[in-house]
Formats: C-alpha cells, structure tokens, sequence
C-alpha cells in the first residue's frame, strides 16, 4: 500500500504525553501564559476530533467548570509558530462540552493541537492544555487511506473490566495508524445497567467500574450524559480518541433496545415510556459528546457524506430517526422503510453526485442478516431482513429500490459496512442466487463488538442471494469479553492500483480474513 509515512500513532502518542507536561502554556486570549493550579479549569475526559476532511475537522473537549475554549494547532508537535482558534464558552447546558470547528488546514498533513481551558472572568487563569492530533484528507490519491471500523461498547453488563486493562482493543486499531475509525453505532448502551461484578463461567468473576448512572436505564438527560462519560473514564479510548479521529453514527442502545419513533415502552424498567422522549434527551447527550459536523447545523441530523479525499466518500446512515415501527415487515409496500423517503432519496442523490473511487455506505444495521424483535412477545423484525426469501416486502422495498438504482445510474465502488449483530462476517450478494435480480453483486461486511457480548450468527435471507464467505461468531449467546469474540475491521485503499482491501480482525489485531476489491466496477 502507498501510505504516507508518519510515525506510528503509539509513539507519536508517547512522545506527546511525555513532552504536554514541560510545555510552557501560550497565551490565553492575550494573557500571560499560566500553569494549572488549583481551582483553574481541567480537561480530564481527554479530546477528540471528528469529521475530517482535507481542509478542516472538529476538536472536541469538556470541562469541569465553566471555561472558553481554545484549540491551537500547529505542523509539529513543538508548536512553534501556533495558529489560535477561539471556541465556544463551555457551561452547563452542553454538560460543559464544546467542539471548535478547525478550517483552511492543509490536505494530507499531521495537525497537531492543543486545547486551553481559560477561565471565562480572568482569561490569565488557564488549565494545562490538552494535547491530540489527526491526519487531514489529502487531495492526492497517490497517499492511499486506511480506517478501521466496529460498534458496540459496554453492552449487556460488560463495562470497563480494570482487571483485564480495560477497552483494550483500541491499543490494537490505533496500532495500524488509521485515518479514522468509523463507529458503527451502540456507542453506549443506556439500557444496559452495570453491576460491579458479574459471574462467568468456571468460577470466575468479570469486575466493572461503576458510576452512579450507569446504575439504572438512563431516562434523564443527566443520565444519557452520564453513560457517555463513562466510556471516557477507560484511558485506552481516551489515547485513541487523542491520535484517530471518528466518523460516528447511532444506532439503537444510545437511546433503548430496538426503538422506534412513536414507540411506547412496556420496560418495567422505565417510568418515562414515551420513547420520543427518550430519544429526545439521547440526541441532546449524543451531540454534546461527539464532534460530528452536522449536528451543529440548523435541524441537526446524524446521516451525512464525509468525503475523504478522491479515493473515499462515506454516506453514514442513520436507521432509527426516520423507520417505521418494528413489526412483520412482511407488508407488500412500505414508503417510509428503514431509512425514511427523506433519507433515501438524500442518499441517491450523494451518491450520483460523488466522483470517489470507493463508496463506503456506513449502515448501522445489516442488510440481508434477519436481526429479530421480539421484546413485546411478537415475532416483529428490528432490521431489514424477515426470513422470507421471495420478492422484497416491508423494508426490503426500500433496500430494492436503492439496489436497483445503483445498478442503472452505472455507480461504482460501493461496499457495505456494519456492525449490530456483534460477531464479524463477510456476506457477498449474488442476483444470481436471488430472489431480486435487478442488482449488481456486492459486498456487506459486519465487524464488532468493540467491547460487549457475543452473539451467535443471525440467519440469512435470501431475497438478495447473501452468500456467508466468511464468519466468526460463538455457539451461545453473550459470551464476554474475557472470553474473546471482539472484533473490528480495517480498510486499506492504496494510493497506486486503487484496490480496496478489507481485513477482519480480532481485538488484538489477528487478521483472520481478507478480501481484495477491483476499483471502476459496477457492485464486487
């Protein structure tokens, strides 16, 4: 692979740790520079930045008081010659969270930075900065693009276990260098309580760090807030989030398990059952604690392009906001579907419009895997895919007229990436073994957890002839971390050929499957 030759995100990281306590604070909106003392703003959750393009991206922070906002970046990690942003004033209703958009950087190229908290009433009082970088897109094609992908953290009771070093699959993604990760959704899981142990199989005990609300389903708004900053406390995320920056979407347990608009929760768990409401809260706690570019716009939405270079766009999706409720999905038409009509015909019209050689549709649940919902006793679907292996009905309907559209607009480069399901396969649809014909064959690739239950493999449907390829997956049902089946992917574009290489990994990085795709054609 043709891939620019930066030093390794671990050392860089190392040698930035080391250096961030004998660096001398640069001013603070024209104050004299000013060691963190007591009573000065901290920035103890880390940094992030997200949504990075060849020209610009977004820096992330939050406080622990009140405090303005400051990100400087510079070429190298010294920060000589320093270019200051001013960022937003960070308080309590954001949760003391702010993101400081960063434009007109240079394409391709390591933007180092370092964000200040100043004390909004004394701009000299000034907390010891925090310190993270990211690579710009670059415009040139020859540098190629590497990324890795997954989804799925602190589900189904299986929070930050110290004992086994924590969230310790982002040590192995940050290793590869990636130019992003792409988080697949189940970001949290806010209904999905914490317990400080949990029994395991030959006696052992799995043991979690707990946090107050990580007690109990989340319903408030300081309770979604809570779950997101509990993620924050492993140091393993915090370093990755400092050196690779995200591309994030959601999915269902940011809110509660398998939601829908309009839906009204039987839980016992809950005494808010409107789920409107608690998604309401979800969307407010999401957007405060990622930096993702279109939520800061005028009727903010998760489901967007970013394009990363000529070599890559990404079309990340989003499957709740706009779906119909969860039932059969068995009807013989279906305008709403999975995506919203909105969303669909955004989504056509993005990807006639994108000139990328690869088209990355970032999907938050899969295609043609049948992911049941049988939470109110009823055998309802939660995703596309009902076990009929005829004509498209229900959501199917949709995913068809997409397929189909693809095909006849001639657009080529498109794979498909998920998570949801936590275990990892390959899936290549075939019209030739379909029920549906009217299609190119492609690829659909499932990676996941990042650290969270495994789950046996979901059945097939073959109303767009899904030929499993590959699949790693235990025999029963929420296996824990301790006992493996955590998994992520990487994607490799290289600059020269423009093939696309997928590998699935396993969380210490063990590839156990690899896939090499053609550029210039029509499906895989």
């Amino acid at each position: 692979m043709s891939h620019r030759p930066f030093p390794g995100r671990r050392s860089v990281l190392r040698g930035s740790l080391a250096a961030s306590a004998a660096l001398s604070l640069p001013t603070a909106l024209g104050a004299a520079p000013a060691f963190a003392r007591s009573g000065r703003p901290k920035a103890g959750w880390g940094v992030q930045a997200g949504d990075v393009t060849c020209d610009s991206g977004l820096v992330w922070v939050r406080s622990d008081r009140p405090a303005r906002m400051i990100v400087e970046t510079s070429a190298t990690e010294s920060f000589r010659n320093p270019r200051r942003w001013h960022g937003p004033l960070l308080g309590p209703g954001t949760d003391f969270t702010g993101t400081t958009p960063l434009r007109g950087l240079p394409s391709g190229e390591q933007i180092h930075y370092r964000v200040l908290l100043a004390d909004p009433d004394d701009p000299r009082r000034t907390g010891e900065p925090v310190t993270g970088s990211f690579r710009t897109a670059s415009a040139k094609r020859r540098d190629g693009v590497r990324f890795v992908w997954s989804g799925d953290l602190a589900g189904q009771g299986w929070g930050i276990n110290p004992d086994l070093g924590g969230y310790r699959i982002y040590e192995a993604m940050g290793a590869l260098d990636p130019d992003f990760f792409l988080c697949s959704g189940d970001n949290i899981y806010a209904d999905g309580p914490l317990t400080e142990t949990v029994a395991l199989p030959g006696g052992r005990t799995w043991r979690n760090i707990t946090t107050q609300e990580k007690a109990k389903v989340a319903e408030t708004l300081a309770e979604f807030r809570g779950n997101f900053r509990y993620n924050l406390l492993d140091e393993n995320l915090r370093a990755f989030n400092a050196r690779v920056p995200s591309i994030i979407q959601w999915d269902d347990h940011e809110v509660t398990n398998n939601w829908y608009p309009g839906e009204i929760l039987g839980d016992t768990r809950y005494t808010e059952k409107n789920v409107d409401v608690l998604a309401s809260r979800a969307r407010q706690a999401f957007s405060e604690y990622f930096p993702i570019s279109t939520l800061r716009r005028p009727g903010g939405r998760v489901h967007r392009v970013q394009r990363h270079g000529p070599l890559l766009d990404v079309f990340v999706l989003d499957m709740r906001t706009y779906r119909n409720a969860n039932s059969t999905d068995d009807q013989p038409t279906d305008a709403q579907g999975i995506l919203g009509r909105e969303q669909l015909e955004w989504l056509k019209g993005e990807l006639s419009r994108s000139r990328a050689v690869w088209k990355v549709i970032a999907s938050d649940m899969p295609i043609g895997l049948v992911v049941p919902d049988t939470g109110d006793g009823k055998p309802n679907i939660e995703a596309v895919a009902q076990g009929d292996p005829g004509q498209p009905l229900g959501r199917e309907l949709q995913i068809a007229e997409l397929l189909r559209f693809i095909k006849h607009r001639r657009i080529t480069g498109t794979v498909w990436l998920t998570a949801d399901v936590h275990y990892t396969s390959a899936q290549h649809y075939q019209p030739s073994k379909a029920a549906f014909t009217d299609f190119e064959p492609f690829w659909e690739f499932v990676s996941g957890p990042l650290n969270a239950g495994a789950f046996p493999a979901n059945t097939l449907d073959g109303t767009f002839g899904p030929d499993r390829v590959f699949l790693k997956a235990p025999t029963t049902a929420n296996v824990s971390p301790a006992d493996g089946y955590q998994f992520f992917g990487e994607v490799d574009i290289d600059g020269g050929s423009g093939e696309l290489t997928v590998r699935l990994r396993e969380q210490d990085g063990t590839v156990l499957f690899t896939q090499v795709l053609q550029p210039g054609r029509v499906g895989q």
